[in-house]
């Protein structure tokens, strides 16, 4: 992939657009999320293993981060005709329910009913940090170390490198990413899922195209790659968005295909940041009427707010990469934002909910 001075400059010419169109109240347009109201959701996720054949094992992801500005998980309880039993990664920290069910049972089946407590996040990252927050010698180099997916070297580093060229503050150096990816990529509907993310795929072919788990790896590995720790949260919209955004919310109880990928970046008297780039591009793709100008106000107002703020209708599982599912014999997986099972025959397609079966809906329990 070629990236010459025209290509990078793209998103600093979007972002001197916005700053001529009218004022985004006048527009009709509000995205505003705010900390201060808390909510509460129940999540039920049931697995109805159809395709059986041997022993066979399913990996379903709890609610891990606990983020007293922003997350608070509550209690897990479940239901199975196996045996279940809470499970780990040692790297990460991901939790997630492990159950087992032997070849003489002909109906596998699981119910996990999970409750968190969530709100919305925002930092004005136009004023002076005062968060007093660090991190350690050893969790800046996890969150700044490459993974088998997001490397931070080669043509990684070497993009990471253009963009932000001549930039000085952290916060000026992830807000050009930010608009890199913006400016970029885009939303790729034919993507099976959230998408892989490959990232030296992404850049080496020069297709920058593809959904939240492709678009957020590829600024997650590019801020890196720049020294500053970020890290990808995989999770699932669990409501719709209260600011009219069709395409950033779950759009009925049943959220079973709302499995959505966001980003966070460490910056120095700010600390841990809510980002989401590849939400910006599904607001370009999907809001209604679709396919929408970077200049439409929903487009401009999600772009402005997704940098240092993101909704709270959305609940977040873990940050893991490269997993080892306990108990199994078969590959790692990149990341842990689906439930997974395997019977004798084999790992079960995961983005195929139907054949697979499985069904997650979603409740909330206390008034926005």
């Amino acid at each position: 992939m070629h990236l010459d001075r025209r290509e990078l400059l793209k998103a600093g010419a979007a972002v001197a657009l916005t700053s001529t169109l009218p004022g985004l109240a006048r527009a009709g347009v509000t995205f505003d999320p705010a900390p201060g109201t808390w909510r509460s959701f129940e999540v039920v996720t049931r697995l109805e293993i159809a395709q059986t054949g041997g022993k066979t094992q399913a990996w379903i992801p709890l609610a891990s981060i606990t983020e007293t500005d922003w997350i608070k998980p509550g209690t897990s309880a479940w239901k199975t005709n196996g045996r279940a039993k809470l499970a780990h990664d040692p790297d990460y920290g991901a939790t997630m329910l492990h159950v087992e069910w032997p070849s003489s049972e002909p109906a596998p089946v699981v119910e996990v009913t999970s409750r968190i407590s969530t709100q919305d996040r925002a930092i004005d990252l136009s004023k002076p940090g005062t968060s007093s927050a660090t991190l350690s010698a050893a969790a800046r180099r996890f969150n700044t170390a490459g993974t088998a997916l997001i490397p931070v070297d080669g043509i990684v580093k070497e993009t990471s490198d253009k963009i932000v060229a001549g930039k000085t503050t952290e916060v000026e150096k992830v807000h050009a990413i930010y608009e890199w990816i913006v400016a970029n990529t885009f939303r790729d509907a034919k993507v099976r899922g959230c998408g892989v993310g490959d990232i030296a795929s992404m850049l080496k072919t020069g297709n920058l195209g593809g959904k939240c788990a492709d678009l957020n790896a590829l600024f997650v590995g590019l801020v890196r790659a720049a020294g500053i720790p970020a890290r990808d949260i995989y999770g699932i919209r669990v409501a719709p968005s209260r600011f009219g955004y069709k395409s950033l919310g779950a759009g009925t109880e049943v959220i079973t295909k709302a499995q959505h990928c966001r980003a966070e970046v460490f910056l120095t008297g700010y600390g841990w940041v809510a980002t989401d780039p590849a939400d910006v591009r599904k607001v370009v793709l999907e809001e209604p009427p679709t396919n929408l100008a970077v200049d439409d106000p929903k487009v401009v107002a999600a772009r402005k707010t997704l940098f240092g703020a993101w909704e709270g209708n959305w609940m977040a599982y873990n940050t893991a990469h490269d997993l080892a599912l306990p108990g199994s014999s078969g590959p790692r997986i990149g990341f842990l934002m689906y439930p997974q099972a395997e019977s004798g025959d084999g790992r079960l397609d995961c983005l195929d909910a139907d054949a697979f079966k499985y069904l997650i809906k979603s409740k909330e329990l206390t008034a926005a």
